[in-house]
């Protein structure tokens, strides 16, 4: 079924989400901390540890707006279908570990890519009392079978990675229950958890939450590249290549450049399951 080119402009919002202290560590314990040692990322999966503060990971950020009460109408979509293509964030200041949020989303385009279509939603999250602006977010999701509408097929956007041998390197196991943990934390998509659901997707079992790829690839690049402080990160973005099934092996890749840390992800067979990678820093 091809998808409906005037759900550009649909908005939602806006709408109120509560996170929690425990919501954090949740999150985190879903992207893998403290999986290879449990005490040396104490700051992320407890709130009582002696000597040590809680913070949250930044990519938590991401996962608060997508677990806003509502979003943008995109019409009569087979969910078997839909994969996370892009996605991108900045944060405005530091993520704090519990908070509320007031959320507003639009669908900003839709690009006929033959095979399926392309859609695009911007979104901005701001602190429920003061309206500050906390972070905005940018996500693309790709509908399998949707094209064929006529519309733009869009421009490349594509930069070459950096050539030669990582500046970093760290390979980390994916557990096999490890979409099922990661799901408590809102995406409760049965593509990731129900065989029979990701049979109909074309998928040989669940897949990994491409959400979960992204936030293990954040939290050791956060841990690798900002000295384990969050509030050095300020915005990451990276498009999503191939799926990953939970027990796969993530290899993170990461070379530092003038203006920001270019990255990729690798699963299983050296395959590239996130590409173009940009994470950018806050100053020291």
């Amino acid at each position: 079924m091809a998808i409906d080119p005037n759900i550009v402009g649909n908005t939602a919002g806006p709408v109120e989400f509560t996170w929690t202290s425990r919501d954090t560590m949740l999150y985190a314990l879903g992207v893998g901390a403290g999986q290879a040692d449990p005490y040396s990322e104490l700051q992320y999966t407890t709130e009582n540890s002696e000597g040590v503060q809680q913070v949250a990971l930044p990519v938590y950020a991401v996962v608060l707006i997508q677990n806003a009460p509502a979003r943008p109408d995109l019409g009569p979509i087979d969910r078997t279908k839909v994969v996370h293509a892009e996605q991108a964030f900045e944060l405005h200041r530091p993520l704090p570990v519990a908070g509320s949020v007031r959320i507003t989303s639009r669908v900003t385009d839709v690009l006929d890519k033959g095979s399926g279509a392309l859609i695009t939603i911007a979104s901005q999250a701001v602190d429920r009392d003061s309206g500050a602006a906390l972070v905005t977010s940018t996500s693309s999701i790709f509908v399998r079978g949707a094209g064929g509408f006529g519309g733009p097929r869009g421009a490349s956007s594509s930069e070459p990675m950096p050539t030669g041998a990582p500046d970093f390197e760290a390979s980390v196991p994916i557990r096999p229950d490890q979409a099922l943990l990661y799901r408590l934390s809102g995406d409760r998509n049965p593509l990731h958890s129900d065989p029979t659901f990701a049979a109909r997707g074309g998928f040989s079992k669940p897949i990994l939450h491409g959400m979960c790829t992204y936030g293990v690839t954040g939290r050791i690049l956060l841990n690798a590249c900002c000295d384990g402080r969050p509030e050095r990160l300020r915005s990451m973005s990276a498009r999503f290549t191939k799926p990953v099934l939970p027990g796969d092996t993530l290899t993170v890749q990461a070379w530092r450049t003038a203006d920001a840390i270019r990255f990729r992800t690798l699963g299983a067979g050296g395959d590239t399951v996130l590409d173009q990678g940009v994470l950018r820093l806050n100053a020291a």
